[in-house]
């Protein structure tokens, strides 16, 4: 008998063992009730409890429980709480305050999710960043109950990846789970989901690999999601996706339904690879925030018209409409022009793919493209710098003294929203009392075109004689004039 009959002889039984249970317990609620002196005269019998083999022909069945064992402890419960101030317009009147001196003037949100244990002896937790954002306090909760205050580390917005640290008990060592190199998962693996799903406590679900290399997700950051069927709900975000090792394979951070995340899972789970999260968690530990490398272009879709003119097979890669001075693509030679069809062999559909390939590549990465110049093949090989994280407003025009501007995070570009972000505006400074806001995202300027931050800077290579941004403010468009 070879260890396939076995298995599936193992899996019978049980199926007969359990519909045998079943059946017993259904008979019994609907039989009637026994005469009174019926029952007495027979004797009371006393049912057999029928349990499961431990073994088929010699062979122990399968379970996931040893495994198990080693990784539970290492998947905790997070509880975050956040301080919100009441916005009342009866607060700031003296009698309003001396009638009601109770009044509550902020209330606090409270959310749930899960996090990794990845290194016990410095205490170290992997999260989702969305699990933590704007908390005041974070805690966690062990396996075996005990509550925790956690510090934070750095998280980075744009992978949804945090990092906390949490003391480490004297009496009682923490547990940690290995990290994987994901880049060796493949589709049809068996993966187990650990987390704390709706708050009910620590949960367990099994599943296969769906997907790898997954992105294209409304919403979302940079991405490059393992999928799974094994069910992914509120609250199990953070927690460790494993292999059947007990190694850390991803972090559960989505799930789709298209009646909405709380309605529950539907088998479309995504986890973010432990070699991204790795990566970020060594940033983090590094200098507290995460540096991507950039090739220093701006691009457009490649539609049929431009497919047409530049003699493509068909309509797809990613357009070079400028290439900036001092880049990485400037120094390996990238042209306007050039289409960017692949990028280290994996394939470029448009300008989206392209953002998302360079946001989740280190600084000093080593990027080859695979072009189509001039109708002809052509491999560059670029060295990919440091994109720029802010800049200044004063650097580009005194009309934008006092202000300072940053890229949109990914999760906006994914949602086709281009520009920059008014980071910050100093109070009483020339930005401000152009009417400019933190918050603000500059769309367009009379300056010059522009997607990102590097574009806005490059507009301001000219000053223009009037200044006029075009922001979006909340679900409002308008025009400043900067003076």
């Amino acid at each position: 008998m070879n260890a396939s009959t076995r298995t599936l002889l193992a899996l019978t039984l049980a199926a007969a063992f359990g519909g045998f249970a079943a059946t017993a317990v259904h008979e019994g609620m609907r039989a009637p009730a026994l005469a009174a002196d019926a029952a007495a005269a027979a004797p009371a019998a006393v049912p057999a409890a029928a349990a499961l083999p431990s073994a088929v022909a010699g062979t122990p069945l399968p379970s996931l429980a040893p495994m198990l064992k080693r990784v539970l402890p290492a998947v905790v419960s997070v509880h975050s709480q956040q301080r919100v101030r009441i916005s009342n317009p009866f607060a700031n009147d003296p009698f309003f305050r001396r009638m009601f001196p109770n009044i509550p003037q902020e209330r606090i949100n409270q959310s749930l999710g899960s996090g990794v244990i990845v290194d016990a002896q410095r205490g170290l937790v992997l999260t989702n960043h969305h699990v933590i954002e704007g908390a005041d306090e974070v805690s966690v909760t062990l396996a075996d109950g005990r509550t925790l205050q956690a510090e934070f580390v750095g998280s980075d917005p744009d992978t949804d990846v945090a990092l906390m640290r949490i003391p480490v008990p004297k009496d009682t060592p923490l547990t940690a789970i290995p990290l994987a190199d994901s880049s060796r998962l493949q589709v049809g693996d068996f993966v187990v989901a650990v987390g704390n799903p709706f708050g009910i406590g620590q949960t367990v679900t099994s599943g296969i690999v769906s997907a790898v290399g997954r992105s294209g997700l409304q919403g979302l950051g940079y991405q490059n999601f393992i999928q799974t069927d094994a069910s992914i709900n509120p609250g199990n975000s953070g927690g460790a996706l494993v292999n059947l090792d007990g190694q850390l394979v991803g972090i559960n951070t989505a799930s789709f339904n298209p009646r909405g995340s709380m309605a529950g899972n539907i088998g479309l789970g995504f986890a973010i690879p432990s070699n991204l999260a790795g990566d970020v968690m060594r940033q983090l530990l590094a200098t507290g925030e995460v540096h991507r490398g950039s090739l220093g272009i701006d691009t457009q879709d490649v539609d049929a018209r431009i497919a047409g003119g530049l003699g493509l097979d068909a309509a797809r890669g990613a357009v070079v409409t400028r290439v900036y001075p001092q880049s990485a693509a400037a120094a390996a030679g990238l042209q306007v022009g050039d289409v960017i069809l692949a990028a280290n062999g994996q394939r470029i559909d448009d300008r989206d793919t392209l953002r998302n390939f360079e946001g989740l590549q280190a600084v000093g990465s080593q990027v080859t493209l695979d072009l189509r110049r001039d109708g002809r093949p052509l491999q560059l090989t670029a060295t990919l710098r440091e994109q720029p994280r802010s800049v200044t407003g004063a650097t580009l025009d005194p009309r934008l003294s006092g202000a300072s501007f940053a890229e949109l995070p990914a999760s906006a570009r994914q949602a086709g929203i281009g520009g920059v972000l008014v980071e910050s505006v100093a109070r009483g400074s020339r930005a401000a009392d152009n009417g400019l806001r933190q918050g603000d995202v500059v769309i367009a300027a009379n300056s010059g075109r522009f997607d990102d931050l590097s574009g806005f800077r490059l507009s301001f290579s000219r000053q223009p004689p009037q200044l006029v941004l075009r922001i979006v403010r909340g679900n409002a468009q308008g025009d400043l004039l900067m003076q």
